[in-house]
C-alpha cells in the first residue's frame, strides 16, 4: 500500500514535518469574475482584519484581568491560535460569526440569495473546512482546541475569559 505524500522536512514549520498533504484539501475560491455588490461593501471588506480583532481583545482583555498568561497568535503552531496556554497546551480561536459560519444552515440559505452567492458559500464552507482541520492537526499534536465565537465574546467576554480558564485549569491538574 502506498504511503500518502508528506510536507518536507527541511522546508515545513516544524508542527507541519511528517504530516500527510491532502489532496482533496479543496482551495479558495476565486474572486475571478466576480464584482462587489457596492463600493461600501468593497471599502467594508478590505477593511477587516485578520488579528487583533474587537472580539479578540476583549477576550485578551478579560483573561489579562482574571491572571492569565498566554501566547498571542504563535506562529510556531497550525492556523496561529489567537491565543495559545503553552503549558497547558490548550489553543483558542476568535472565530467570527460571520467568516466561520455561525448558524451555518441558516446563513447558507441567506448568502445563497445574494451577491456573489456562489462564492460567499464556498469561501465560508472552506473556511469551516479549514477550522477542522486545524482542530484534527492541533488534537494530533496534543492540543486541546477551543473556539469562542464573537457574538458570544462581545456579549460577556469575561463568561468567556471564566470558561476557558476553567478548562486551562483543568488541563494543567491532569
Amino acid at each position: 500500500i502506498a504511503q500518502p505524500p508528506v510536507h518536507n522536512t527541511t522546508t515545513a514549520p516544524n508542527w507541519l514535518r511528517g504530516v500527510p498533504v491532502s489532496q482533496n484539501t479543496p482551495r479558495s475560491p476565486s474572486y475571478h469574475g466576480l464584482t462587489p455588490a457596492s463600493a461600501s461593501a468593497s471599502r467594508v471588506g478590505a477593511g477587516n482584519q485578520n488579528r487583533n480583532t474587537t472580539p479578540e481583545l476583549l477576550l485578551r482583555r478579560a483573561l489579562f484581568s482574571l491572571g492569565a498568561r498566554y501566547r498571542i497568535s504563535p506562529s510556531s503552531l497550525p492556523g496561529r491560535p489567537d491565543i495559545a496556554f503553552i503549558s497547558s497546551r490548550v489553543a483558542v480561536f476568535c472565530d467570527g460569526d460571520f467568516w466561520h459560519g455561525r448558524d451555518w444552515p441558516t446563513r447558507k440559505e441567506m448568502l445563497a440569495r445574494g451577491h456573489n452567492s456562489r462564492y460567499w458559500v464556498a469561501k465560508i464552507q472552506r473556511n469551516i473546512d479549514r477550522d477542522k482541520a486545524i482542530v484534527q492537526t492541533l488534537t494530533q499534536l496534543g492540543w486541546l482546541t477551543l473556539r469562542v465565537w464573537e457574538g458570544d465574546i462581545r456579549n460577556d467576554p469575561n463568561k468567556a475569559a471564566k470558561h476557558i480558564l476553567r478548562i486551562v485549569a483543568r488541563r494543567k491538574n491532569s
